[in-house]
């Protein structure tokens, strides 16, 4: 039986990853999107405090 991390391993090198990962970077690169993310790790964070 394989273990867990050879079959994530398998199925991150699959082509539907890739083009997920791929996706992933577009919308990671949109400016509108990092600032949606900044947003929201300042709202996490100062709850934090």
């Amino acid at each position: 039986m394989a273990s867990l991390s050879d079959r994530v391993k398998k199925l991150m090198d699959s082509p539907q990853a890739q083009k997920a990962k791929a996706r992933a970077g577009e919308m990671a690169r949109d400016p509108k999107n990092q600032e949606k993310a900044r947003r929201l790790l300042g709202k996490i964070q100062g709850k934090r405090r």
